[in-house]
């Protein structure tokens, strides 16, 4: 199999939509606030101001805005207008005008948390306007005011807002950051051709042995019938209340039990279809939600009932979620009828996406390394990996306690696009001793495959370590539609056949827990190159491999690699 056609060409708007969805989200304040901050009357940028060092060229407002809205490039404009390839002027028109499916209460409410803040800080370093104080502050107020005209919002009037004359743009910080950016895809890209030349590799050596892959059709249901039923816990110790989904197969004497971890922003309904795959294979599939960061909380946030995207106290919260859970079934099993005897609770899979995948690594065995999060979130400004926002909540966890995260009832665990390379680091995931594989999307933007995943992977020292990369697949492609979603997700941010990438993970999931939680070794034979190649499927082809070799490779010496190797 071919992966060469995955490659993807470097275009800012496609590579990064998520990202770019974020960081529009966090750039807006309260009207009332706008007034405090800007006391005299809101003109409106009039020219877009291009510096290098003491080379200044400026654009009128009125030029972009005719070329946006008709097409034609005035006298202005045409002076840099001929340097473009007519795609990327085809591009700049469609970025201009693109909505931004937002309103002004949910992203001010978002530009307070820490997180908001810090793109603030980010984007004031490219953008200023007359003087440097009004770059953090005229962009908070250009995004509020263009979020309050609902027919507007979009980058066109976002600059038309801006509380200056003049919108001056840092050429010279601009290009290193396009250049960090573009250092950042090309290390990715070879990373996954890496990985993708090793699993064709593996598949060629390997191809005389196709008669021997087992025959269970793993993509269809298995034999199980099954219900489903909702139970509410209250943790008394941390007074907190969550629901959990369960799963439980009919006829399946003590049923292993598999826990599913939603991500940030995500519900229990974002895996169901997992979990009713697994409890047709006859495992018994507990799926809690998380309260501080599950979509309420966000809906909580957008609608001005929350001050943060999630409290750091999530990063303890989430793992004793699950512990909690695992204590109340084994309690649920000596009791009650509904669950007596039918779950075996000392052989235990978790699963989990992205804040989810942090969970399921947490309980796995890996400590959170304070002293690596010291050392690198004040580093990380000019990297392109948002997720280090989320992880760097962790350091105002109290450092003086000691936080036993890890269950030894958890016997195997798979982290899809986790968020871990800082929070955790290699000291940190090095201790994990049970199997793990790890779920990767080459066009993740959100937690970038090479840092958060292709890294992570080979600081693993566990001996069945798996990693499995979909390629073209995003942060969202294994995320099940939502009736409850908060901010709709943009197809482009989604990426190409969704249904294909949650396939991978319902087969990729009942191999790996037969195999390590069941201890069924004949369901070995899937999780080989051999089986993955025959599933394997345009415009998502799939690589597994179980170790890889980037010692004498540059890839691993990026702009955070003071992060790597502690």
């Amino acid at each position: 199999m071919d992966h060469a056609k995955s490659r993807q060409s470097l275009n800012l708007f496609k590579v990064f939509p998520s990202a770019y969805c974020l960081l529009t989200s966090a750039f807006f304040i309260s009207t009332c606030l706008i007034t405090t901050l800007v006391p005299r009357p809101v003109i409106g940028a009039e020219r877009l101001t291009l510096s290098y060092g003491l080379l200044q060229r400026s654009i009128p407002i009125d030029s972009l805005e005719t070329y946006a809205r008709t097409g034609k490039i005035d006298d202005e404009l045409a002076t840099y207008a001929r340097y473009a390839p007519k795609e990327q002027l085809e591009q700049l028109r469609e970025v201009l005008l693109t909505p931004i499916p937002l309103n002004a209460v949910q992203v001010s409410q978002f530009l307070y948390t820490p997180i908001g803040e810090r793109l603030l800080e980010i984007l004031a370093e490219v953008i200023q306007g007359e003087t440097r104080s009004t770059g953090l502050y005229g962009i908070r107020a250009a995004l509020i005011l263009a979020a309050a005209d609902s027919q507007n919002f979009n980058l066109l009037n976002i600059l038309r807002k801006f509380p200056s004359s003049e919108i001056s743009i840092n050429l010279a910080r601009s290009l290193q950051f396009a250049q960090s950016i573009q250092s950042f895809v090309n290390r990715t890209q070879q990373a996954i051709a890496l990985i993708n030349k090793q699993f064709n590799q593996q598949t060629a050596t390997i191809l005389p042995q196709t008669n021997n892959i087992a025959k269970i059709n793993l993509p269809q249901s298995g034999f199980f019938r099954w219900q489903k039923q909702t139970i509410t816990l209250f943790d008394q110790s941390r007074n907190r209340t969550f629901p959990v989904d369960i799963y439980l197969p009919f006829g399946s004497n003590r049923a292993r039990v598999i826990v599913i971890s939603h991500g940030l922003g995500s519900d229990r309904t974002s895996f169901a279809y997992l979990a009713e795959h697994l409890a047709s294979y006859g495992f018994a599939v507990a799926v809690p939600e998380h309260p501080g960061s599950n979509t309420q909380q966000l809906q909580a946030l957008l609608s001005g009932r929350s001050a943060q995207v999630t409290a750091p106290g999530e990063f303890i919260d989430r793992p004793l979620d699950v512990r909690y859970l695992l204590d109340e079934l084994t309690r649920l099993s000596q009791i009650n009828p509904a669950f007596k005897g039918r779950l075996n609770l000392q052989e235990v899979g978790v699963i989990g996406q992205s804040f989810g995948g942090y969970t399921a690594l947490a309980l796995a065995g890996a400590p959170i390394n304070f002293e690596q999060l010291e050392k690198s979130c004040p580093a990380f400004q000019e990297t392109f990996n948002v997720s280090l926002l989320l992880q760097c909540l962790a350091l105002e966890l109290p450092q003086s306690r000691q936080y036993n995260l890890a269950d030894p009832r958890i016997k195997a665990a798979i982290a899809i696009n986790p968020v871990n390379s800082i929070v955790f680091g290699q000291q940190s995931l090095s201790q994990i001793k049970i199997p793990v594989m790890i779920i990767s999307s080459s066009a993740d933007t959100a937690a970038p495959a090479l840092p958060e995943q292709i890294q992570p992977f080979n600081w693993l020292t566990t001996p069945n370590k798996y990693l499995a990369l979909i390629n073209n697949a995003t942060h969202f492609s294994t995320i099940a539609e939502s009736p409850n979603t908060a901010i709709p997700v943009p197809s482009q941010a989604i990426g190409p056949n969704p249904a294909l990438a949650r396939r991978y993970v319902d087969i990729l999931s009942v191999a790996f827990f037969n195999t390590y939680v069941a201890n069924q070794p004949n369901y070995l034979s899937y999780l080989s190159p051999d089986y993955i190649r025959t599933i394997s499927q345009q415009p998502l082809p799939l690589s597994l491999v179980r170790s890889l070799d980037f010692n004498s490779s540059s890839i691993f010496l990026e702009e955070h690699s003071s992060n790597s190797q502690h």
